[in-house]
């Protein structure tokens, strides 16, 4: 009887060395759409978040920002502060501060008292009356400029200067016990 062998020569090489070579090409333009992905983020993050936040009279002025989600920052101006507890929404105005200062406080208070300073009224729903929320307050806002001329903040980032001063020396109290 005759017998039949069967052989896998060249066409199993073949089809081997083909399915190796789809693999890497696979991976390697896989690798190539992750790393062109990564790219992307960085730089495109890098060109959006280069500034932490932009001046009153840079949204004011400029009708571009309408609608755009942007962060801002101001003196509160603490005659304006209203608070609806019931529906939870804060209204106030924030004044344009210097882009450049050596003193916070000195900044605010200048701002404040400086009839030509560009407002903003400023709104913010759901939101708890916070304790920082006072007159000559920087005010940070994440938010929209609304087409009206307000702006709607999404969070309320509070920074009081008068409440991390430090003492003077001459401020500073006595001592009930002499030192030995």
């Amino acid at each position: 009887m005759a017998q039949a062998a069967w052989e896998k020569t060249g066409n199993a090489e073949i089809l081997l060395r083909r399915s190796n070579t789809g693999g890497r090409w696979k991976f390697l333009v896989g690798g190539l759409l992750i790393l062109g992905s990564i790219a992307y983020l960085i730089v495109s993050g890098t060109l959006t978040s280069a500034r932490f936040f932009i001046s009153v009279d840079e949204v004011v002025n400029n009708p571009a920002y309408v609608g755009q989600t942007v962060q801002i920052t101001g003196a509160v101006l603490g005659d304006t502060i209203d608070y609806d507890a019931d529906n939870g929404t804060i209204r106030f105005t924030i004044v344009s501060m210097p882009e450049e200062f050596d003193d916070l406080a000195t900044a605010l208070h200048e701002a404040v008292n400086n009839p030509n300073s560009t407002r903003l009224d400023i709104v913010v729903e759901n939101s708890a009356l916070p304790d920082l929320l006072q007159h000559e307050a920087q005010a940070i806002l994440p938010g929209k400029m609304n087409a009206d001329g307000s702006f709607y903040a999404s969070d309320l980032l509070l920074k009081c200067p008068s409440r991390f001063e430090e003492a003077a020396p001459e401020q500073d109290l006595p001592v009930d016990h002499p030192e030995i």
